[in-house]
């Protein structure tokens, strides 16, 4: 089983000055520890039911290319790109600029947004729910035209594109691996199926193995009706218990990883939600890496 670490809290105790020099530690940290993704919240305002808004947050693809620089080996993502947050052809050029300035390490996680809060603050729209997911499905679309060699023009109901073009393309080959995040069973998962490579769902607290599964199931029926091979998808959680950071509290986790791996999740993302998040990964390293990777 892969495993990532989703970094989610930037108030340190040294304040902003600490926060660079903390991440670029970080990420030595996940690559010394055998890690093999890294990934940051796309947020505006820091979430109210972690630390609320007044709290430090970074903004995604900038702390990124940071990181890129910090690092040689790691997968580099945010989870998630809120569709509402740029322009699909512009986000497509992002991606693209991270995974060739780090060498072939960007991978495209997205979902619908919720947050909205942060939307009303800095003055982005914030369409209902319905519409964001159309807008969810053309940006799809956008970004898997411009990492192709199809640069001509996009005509969706929410964008319009008269050029793709995109250069230079994405050094990962075919392109970025494309994650859609989210558990909804009648839309989310049908675009996973239909355009992603990996779909990312909750695990832990309140979405045991159970919940997990019958997602994973639902999955392979939309698998089934688009054409699509389940076992191409990448199938991914985000874990929001406790990882324990000693040998005992490691052994407990790895245990619940093995029942997910048994239902067929192959990846987990954890968080270090207090606390040095450099302590946390090297943790990992000595206590889950070796333990996870025999799954």
């Amino acid at each position: 089983m892969r495993l990532g670490v989703h970094l989610v809290n930037f108030s340190l105790p040294g304040g902003p000055e600490t926060i660079g020099a903390t991440l670029a530690a970080t990420g030595r940290a996940v690559e010394e520890a055998g890690l093999d993704n890294v990934s940051l919240m796309d947020h505006y305002f820091q979430l109210e039911f972690l630390a609320g808004p007044d709290e430090p947050m970074l903004e995604g693809y900038t702390a990124l290319g940071f990181l890129a620089a910090h690092t040689t080996s790691v997968e580099l993502q945010l989870l998630m790109t809120g569709v509402t947050y740029r322009h699909p052809g512009l986000l497509a050029k992002i991606v693209s600029t991270l995974d060739v300035l780090s060498g072939g390490r960007a991978a495209l996680g997205i979902g619908a947004a919720w947050y909205e809060r942060e939307h009303r603050g800095l003055g982005v729209p914030f369409p209902p729910l319905a519409e964001r997911f159309e807008r969810l499905e053309e940006t799809l679309e956008i970004v898997r035209q411009m990492w192709s060699d199809d640069d001509g023009p996009y005509s969706g109901k929410h964008f319009q594109l008269a050029e793709t073009i995109n250069s230079p393309q994405p050094l990962r080959k075919p392109h970025p691996p494309v994650m859609v995040g989210g558990g909804g069973e009648r839309k989310t998962l049908r675009l996973v199926a239909k355009y992603a490579d990996a779909c990312n769902v909750f695990a832990g607290h309140g979405a045991g193995p159970e919940q997990v599964a019958h997602k994973l199931a639902v999955l392979r029926e939309w698998c089934e009706r688009e054409g699509r091979s389940y076992d191409e998808i990448r199938r991914t959680v985000l874990y929001n218990g406790p990882v324990g950071q000693d040998a005992v509290g490691a052994a407990a986790f790895v245990e619940e990883m093995r029942v997910l791996a048994d239902v067929g999740v192959d990846e987990v993302h954890v968080m270090p939600l207090q606390g040095d998040p450099v302590a946390f990964v090297r943790s990992l390293g000595e206590h889950v890496v070796p333990r996870l990777s025999q799954l």
